[in-house]
């Protein structure tokens, strides 16, 4: 089955992302469906000398502007090209979606077109970040600003299976961000979800403070979306920062220059452990579909790795596996375990 790109999706639409495709096509050797304004992504195509590739394009005749009103914009703008992919993906007709695009319209977009898992009813952003031993899960990381214990207890359960899918760990460490990891520190939410977190099936350790994050001492950081995403956009200032300082430094004189020569192998190494477009996207947890969302700022690498993200995502079924997860804990959550639901 096919992986459907966003092609008017970005900062960078259409162009960086129908490159990203190409390279897709090219190098994993899967076949892609660009949605969008056909004209525009012929274009591309074109322009690329990519038309012996296996790509097609599905028009839409709307684009979501990033900036856009995601409720006016599922509302008024029913031919846009996340509201085609949403609908594609759910018909049947591929086994992804990657959008760059406005998150908040394809978040909106699949949860009414794709709807939750059942019993679900906050789906979170799951981002992998790295970390001093590998790589991490922070969920939520932007989708829901305020949640319920419950809620929390739901993004542990399926971080960990998610995680699993990342690192190969049969049983993640998961942890809830707080103001200290003594037990009972936070709110009340907070404190609540963790005793929920500790009846569940899942590996929890309890509480780690935001100096912890890129420590690598748990797989899977528990939050809601409002600290989330502040610490994920804090991360990225943090690397960008860094790496300027660094070149600033260097730049400094001849010695410095001549120094950066021997060091720039370990420097361009660091710079692409931190850099988001070597994960590609970040997928929308709890939903009935393989939904991978961007960086608005995405070129064409990250979107190559994003489809590769969604092709192996949606290989390993990760999907049926967190709806196992959240039966065996269905006691916990406080309801029956749900009944088994296809993808559509």
């Amino acid at each position: 089955m096919p992986c459907r790109v966003d092609a008017m999706g970005g900062d960078y639409a259409p162009g960086e992302i129908v490159a990203g495709a190409v390279m897709a096509a090219r190098e994993l050797d899967c076949r892609i469906l660009l949605v969008g304004m056909r004209d525009v992504v012929q274009k591309e195509i074109d322009r690329l000398g990519a038309g012996g590739l296996p790509i097609e394009i599905v028009h839409a005749s709307e684009a979501v502007e990033m900036d856009e009103s995601p409720s006016a914009a599922y509302r008024k703008k029913k031919d846009s090209s996340i509201m085609v992919g949403a609908e594609l993906l759910k018909s049947g007709g591929a086994d992804a979606f990657v959008s760059a695009g406005n998150t908040g319209a394809v978040m909106a977009t699949a949860l009414l077109k794709l709807r939750p898992m059942p019993g679900i009813n906050r789906t979170p952003i799951a981002v992998m970040l790295p970390t001093s031993k590998g790589w991490s899960v922070l969920l939520d990381a932007g989708a829901n600003v305020d949640c319920k214990p419950r809620n929390l207890l739901e993004f542990g359960i399926m971080g960990s299976i998610y995680a699993s899918f990342i690192t190969g760990k049969a049983a993640p460490v998961v942890a809830t961000l707080s103001i200290g990891e003594e037990e009972g520190k936070g709110n009340e939410v907070l404190r609540e979800a963790s005793a929920l977190l500790k009846k569940s099936s899942i590996n929890f350790k309890g509480n780690i403070e935001a100096k912890e994050v890129f420590r690598g001492n748990a797989d899977v950081i528990v939050c809601d979306g409002f600290v989330g995403n502040i610490a994920l956009k804090v991360g990225e200032s943090l690397a960008e920062m860094t790496s300027k300082a660094l070149r600033d430094v260097f730049e400094t004189n001849l010695r410095s220059r001549l120094a950066y020569l021997l060091v720039r192998p370990y420097l361009d190494a660091f710079k692409k452990r931190v850099d988001h477009s070597e994960t590609g996207g970040a997928p929308l947890l709890g939903i009935n579909g393989t939904v991978i969302i961007s960086h608005g700022s995405s070129k064409a690498k990250s979107i190559k790795n994003a489809v590769l993200q969604a092709l192996n995502f949606t290989k390993s079924d990760v999907n049926s596996k967190i709806r196992q997860g959240l039966e065996t804990n269905a006691a916990i959550r406080g309801e029956t375990a749900p009944e088994k639901t296809s993808e559509s």
